[in-house]
This record gives structure tokens, C-alpha cells and sequence, in this order.
């Protein structure tokens, strides 16, 4: 998805991300000019509800789950993948995103009884439809895990559609799932952590 500003300047990194305080990882905001800081603000402010658009389009929502606003407001994290090289315009390309969080949740175990827990959470994940199966979702999802320092088999997925089931099946063989009465999804695998 392209921007009409260098996507470069405001991401240092080929993969960055963002927390609540909605500034890019490795950009430290106290040595810029206020118009300038402002300028950034507004641009990662539109890449977010932009791409938050696209997702909930792409999953047939009525609205989307990931925006500027719901970021500032819960403690996820969103995870954001440039693409440099593809200088169509000159201002770099976002391909996609994954958002994640921690969520106090009662889950049921193979027996049907309920247990709280508070597992890492797949809250979003879109990549640009252009740009599907060229291996960038899964370069985002393993840097994700990487930094996180989970497990796939230990995340709950919010919502999952089934491109994304497909997916955790093809390249984490997550196949073996307990649906949930809250409208996540848990890893069989998961239940012996409980």
C-alpha cells in the first residue's frame, strides 16, 4: 500500500513496531522540530487507519478492529513490514501489518472446563492482497514470535478467518485447535499450560 510520503523516513527499519504511544521503534521524537514530530504523528496516524481499512475490508467487517485512536488506547503492539525496493513513487510501500496483545481470558481445556489465562493474542494481521504468498506474512509472523519469545502453539487468535487458519496450519501446523466461547482460538497444543 502506498502513502503520498516516504514511508522511509518514518520507518527506519524493514520491520517496525508500534505501541500506544503510537511512535515508531527507533525513532526517539525529542531531537526532532515540533512540526516535524507532528508531521510523523499524522503520517503513522494515517498508515494505521489506512491499513486497519483494508484489513476489515479484506475480512468483511463492518469496521475496522486496528486504528490510530484503538491503539492509544489498549496495550498492543502492531507490527508493521516496509518494503524498501519497491520505490514505485519513491516513498517505499507498507505490505502489511500484525497486531498482538495480552488478554485476561477464560478459556475452556480438553475436559470443557474453564481456566484464566492471559496469553500473547493475535488481534489482526493483514497483508496487502497484492502482495499475498510471497512469504512476507510468515517473515512477519516469525519476527513477531522471535521478539516476543513465543511459541506459536501458545498464542490465542482472535476471530480467526480462514485464510489465517490455513495459514498457522500450513506453516506452523496449528491444525489441532479448541474453539473458544469468547471467539478465540486456542492451540490444543496451548491446554497443557493451563
Amino acid at each position: 500500500m502506498e502513502f503520498p510520503f516516504d514511508v522511509d523516513v518514518l520507518f527506519g527499519e524493514r520491520i517496525t513496531t508500534v505501541d500506544q504511544r503510537l511512535q515508531p521503534s527507533g525513532r526517539k521524537g525529542s531531537g526532532l522540530a515540533l512540526t516535524h514530530r507532528v508531521d510523523m504523528q499524522q503520517q503513522l496516524t494515517m498508515i494505521i487507519d489506512e491499513m486497519g481499512k483494508a484489513s476489515a475490508k479484506a475480512q468483511n467487517l463492518p469496521t475496522p478492529i486496528t486504528s490510530a485512536s484503538r491503539m492509544q488506547t489498549n496495550r498492543h503492539v502492531l507490527y508493521i513490514l516496509k518494503d524498501s525496493e519497491a520505490k514505485r513513487t519513491g516513498k517505499g510501500v507498507i505490505i502489511g501489518f500484525l497486531k498482538v496483545g495480552y488478554k485476561k481470558l477464560f478459556v475452556l481445556d480438553r475436559q470443557g472446563a474453564h481456566n484464566e489465562v492471559e496469553p500473547l493474542c493475535v488481534l489482526d494481521f493483514y497483508i496487502h492482497e497484492s502482495l499475498q504468498r510471497h512469504g512476507y506474512g510468515k517473515e512477519l509472523f516469525h519476527y513477531m514470535l522471535q521478539r516476543e519469545r513465543v511459541e506459536p502453539y501458545q498464542l490465542a487468535v482472535d476471530r480467526p478467518s480462514e485464510k489465517l487458519l490455513c495459514f498457522l496450519r500450513k506453516h506452523y501446523n496449528l491444525s489441532d485447535t479448541i474453539p473458544q466461547v469468547s471467539h478465540l482460538l486456542q492451540n490444543k497444543a496451548s491446554s497443557h499450560l493451563i
